[in-house]
């Protein structure tokens, strides 16, 4: 099967001008030429969309993604490269572009739809759908300039999603409007998805691209630096945000996240050292060979080997999970389990495990610690102990994955592709 949208080695450049000459003189002394930077914003970009898939664009300010949607839509023409596309197409980019604030909404639908496309002959069958849509029925013939801005991006949405295209671009456009208009422009979006519609999405909410899209391309400063499911790319996209210093504040990163002794020093006052140290520790989970990350409700130990100088005979464990931006996700130790431990003069092992843990998307830090029974005193710690990566395959968002099951009565049966 051809593909609905093939992007052929694409790059884009602009011309940065830093200086301005306005003056007749300025432009003689010059000779007419102005001094500029060359700027590639596309690089060799290659990808290429099966009809009626959906792929999200996903990438931070500048990196490109929103010039590679107007080239796509014939808005921009590449420097070099080519894009094919089969099928007819519409784009909301700009929800309102060629609004004209003197006149009424009703005459703007006109308008707008006209430039998308549109025949007057459409545009009047669907014209109280794009009015009830937008909830505009009572506003339709006041002039645009007297519209809120939820009025006015929704009027725009309403318009866009009329359209019957067989390919969609959209860019940063599906949380217009309030909580429950969003809700309408994504059963809008899962409609099209339904009537095999093509759809490119460009937008910053990692979420929404996990919902909507079967694939997301993560391109950064201009080229394409993965393209793969949504937990995957969403996972290389937030690595790269670290990585530029771009995104949350990165945890300490332990150098080898698979089973490997890390190197580790107890971070507590001089007397407190002398009693136990951690000399080493150690991370196991599955597959740690095949991929740097962990999948959500895989199994985690971390092993710790401890030197005690003085036998303590009563002490816990504990454990604590946080997120990359500091929020404590879990915190427990084996006194709350109700074990007690004695920790004999020498050398101890000691394994901490959560058999599934139950994290969605993100990058955690796990600290460990050794302290006295009832959360007294603590003898060693280690902040952190492991940096893990946990990505979610599936389209559940949030931050940790419940056990969730439907159950329907008899009589009702599933939707197909359900």
């Amino acid at each position: 099967m051809s593909a609905a949208i093939e992007i052929q080695g694409v790059s884009k450049r602009f011309r940065l001008y830093k200086e301005k000459y306005t003056s007749l003189k300025e432009r003689v002394v010059h000779a007419g030429k102005v001094p500029f930077e060359e700027f590639w914003a596309l690089r060799d970009v290659e990808l290429a969309i099966r009809p009626g898939e959906t792929v999200g664009i996903l990438g931070r300010n500048g990196s490109g993604k929103s010039t590679l949607l107007k080239c796509i839509a014939g808005i921009l023409t590449p420097t070099s490269g080519q894009i094919v596309l089969r099928g007819q197409l519409a784009a909301m980019l700009e929800l309102g572009a060629g609004f004209q604030p003197e006149m009424s909404g009703r005459d703007n639908i006109y308008l707008n739809a006209s430039l998308l496309g549109l025949s007057r002959r459409q545009i009047e069958r669907s014209f109280d759908d794009i009015v009830a849509f937008a909830e505009l029925e009572d506003f339709i013939d006041n002039q645009v300039r007297f519209y809120s801005s939820g009025m006015y991006v929704r009027l725009g949405f309403a318009v866009a999603v009329n359209v019957d295209p067989d390919i969609l671009l959209v860019d940063e456009v599906l949380a217009v409007g309030d909580e429950r208009f969003q809700q309408k422009c994504m059963e809008r979006i899962r409609q099209f998805q339904q009537e095999g519609r093509t759809i490119v999405v460009v937008s910053h909410a990692a979420d929404v691209m996990r919902q909507i899209c079967s694939r997301v391309a993560v391109i950064d400063a201009g080229r394409v630096i993965s393209v793969a499911p949504p937990g995957e790319a969403i996972r290389a996209f937030r690595d790269r945000l670290i990585e530029t210093g771009s995104g949350e504040a990165a945890l300490p990163a332990v150098e080898d996240p698979r089973a490997v002794p890390l190197a580790v020093e107890p971070m507590l006052p001089a007397p407190l050292q002398r009693l136990v140290e951690i000399r080493s520790c150690s991370l196991d989970r599955p597959h740690a060979d095949e991929r740097p990350h962990l999948l959500s409700g895989e199994r985690v130990a971390i092993t710790l080997e401890l030197e005690a100088r003085q036998a303590l005979p009563a002490v816990a464990f504990g454990c604590s999970i946080f997120a990359a931006n500091g929020g404590l996700m879990f915190d427990c130790d084996s006194s709350m389990l109700g074990d007690e431990y004695e920790l004999p003069v020498g050398a101890s092992t000691v394994v901490l495990e959560f058999p599934s843990l139950p994290l969605l998307d993100g990058r955690f830090a796990i600290n460990v610690r050794v302290q006295d029974l009832g959360g007294g005193k603590v003898h060693a710690r280690l902040e952190p102990a492991a940096t893990i990566d946990v990505v979610n395959p599936g389209r559940a968002t949030g931050v940790v994955a419940l056990p969730f099951n439907v159950k329907v009565s008899s009589g009702l049966s599933a939707s197909p592709g359900s």
